[in-house]
């Protein structure tokens, strides 16, 4: 499912227009990713969490050339499957 299907999906189960629809789906995301930025955590009852990992700076190998590079520290996004959506998934 993508983002686009997402918003056909609440319009029709809710019998909303399209354009509240997409109105709501963007806030949802927008509200995440804030709080991603900002290093809180996002959480989910019943389907996940997601929070930030922070890689520190290594040195790493172009598999072009060969040559050594260094990797800059980054921040990553990492989502964990809730208990309720692993059993869901499995059933």
């Amino acid at each position: 499912m993508n983002k686009s299907e997402l918003i056909k999906s609440l319009a029709d189960e809710a019998h909303i227009a399209m354009d509240d629809a997409i109105c709501i789906v963007n806030i949802f995301f927008d509200s995440m990713k804030k709080s991603l930025a900002d290093g809180d955590r996002v959480e989910i009852r019943g389907f996940g969490s997601f929070k930030i990992k922070e890689y520190e700076s290594y040195s790493g190998r172009n598999p072009k050339t060969g040559q050594k590079v260094t990797v800059i520290p980054k921040r990553l996004p990492f989502f964990r499957a809730g208990k309720e959506l692993k059993e869901y998934i499995n059933n």
